[in-house]
């Protein structure tokens, strides 16, 4: 005799529920191991003593094994799941993703050379309200497939592209920073050497708006024209021996590309910086290297408020610069502190607030 249940769709009851793991705990306790290992890894999951009841597992790595897709389907990825995972505020967030993952990139320059550099890429999109986040990885391999390219700003933005399309955004953000090495001549001796210049590169693309920046550290030797003055009143009023204080000095240029005004190489936006502050640091240096540059001081005394409007006006000056801003450090030799100033030109850099380590992040070591 057949008995059938007369609503196969029927939902089990809560006390059946109950009942039916009941029976198998009552089974699980007089099974074997073997019995056991051979459930469901979910029911065992629920038996008691489970993390006794898994069969052994293998501590031998399976060189052999291979995920295919049928298995890859199988594996969870909580930062695609629905919005009910987003844990607190549900907020769009402007910037996510990786930062100093570095590869060697192929950068050209203006002598029609090429460098291969060591460099830093930082990549960011935006992530909407309902998104609970992003697969970052993705950003690195949509990077990776550009990257034997030499560089240009094109490349930057067919990377860009790629994992914009990819992540599904609308905004996002790859910055690259690798030190630039010029040789450059000592003043007097004829000797020569390999000026070390930190460079960034960012292209920026939110509300469909592209940006091309570039930032620039330069380092130069900035001596107190106050000091100056009143050490050479010591020497003509009191036949007094005084020299002026002067410092390593750091200003960090960032700019607007202007792409109308033609390319703006970096050796262009060093030489900008050398026109406006002529007392650049020097690499190899003589006796008569030294003298020249105290001299080169004296001729070219600068108060951090003259640095950040020199700078200003050798960026007015190129139809290759849109937006920048001048953020100036002198490391003082008289003072314990330092003396700053930030001037910026365009919407880009206005800003009310700074980051509070900004002026700590000029700092630059020999």
């Amino acid at each position: 005799m057949n008995m059938h249940d007369r609503d196969p769709d029927r939902l089990p009851s809560l006390d059946e529920a109950r009942d039916a793991l009941e029976l198998l705990r009552s089974w699980a306790a007089a099974a074997t191991e073997d019995e056991r290992g051979m459930l469901d890894p979910a029911l065992r999951n629920i038996l008691p003593g489970r993390g006794t009841n898994y069969p052994p597992l293998s501590r031998r790595y399976p060189e052999e094994f291979v995920a295919d897709s049928a298995y890859k389907d199988t594996m969870p990825d909580l930062q695609n799941g629905p919005a009910s995972l987003i844990r607190g505020a549900r907020q769009q967030i402007q910037h996510v993703g990786i930062s100093n993952f570095r590869l060697p990139i192929r950068f050209h320059t203006r002598d029609n050379g090429d460098l291969t550099l060591e460099t830093s890429v930082t990549g960011t999109v935006s992530l909407e309200a309902e998104k609970k986040g992003i697969n970052m990885s993705r950003i690195i391999r949509s990077f990776y497939g550009h990257a034997e390219r030499t560089f240009s700003f094109e490349v930057i933005e067919a990377a860009l592209e790629s994992y914009k399309a990819d992540l599904d955004s609308f905004d996002a953000r790859i910055m690259m920073r690798f030190s630039f090495p010029v040789k450059v001549p000592s003043l007097r001796s004829g000797l020569e050497g390999y000026q070390y210049y930190d460079i960034a590169l960012e292209l920026v693309e939110q509300a469909g708006v592209s940006r091309k920046i570039m930032h620039l550290d330069y380092v130069y030797s900035s001596t107190c024209p106050c000091s100056l003055e009143l050490s050479e009143h010591a020497r003509q009023m009191r036949g007094q021996l005084a020299t002026p204080h002067s410092q390593r000095s750091v200003a960090r240029l960032s700019v607007v590309l202007d792409e109308t005004g033609g390319c703006l190489w970096f050796e262009d936006l060093i030489d900008i910086c050398r026109a406006a502050v002529p007392t650049e640091t020097q690499v190899m240096v003589k006796r008569e290297d030294e003298q020249a540059f105290a001299e080169l001081n004296a001729a070219h005394p600068v108060f951090v408020e003259d640095a950040a409007r020199l700078f200003c006006e050798g960026l007015q000056n190129d139809p290759r610069v849109g937006d920048f801003r001048v953020v100036a450090s002198h490391q003082e030799s008289l003072h314990s502190h330092d003396a700053v100033s930030v001037l910026s030109e365009g919407e880009t850099f206005a800003t009310q607030s700074l980051d509070p380590r900004l002026f700590q992040s000029l700092y630059h070591g020999g």
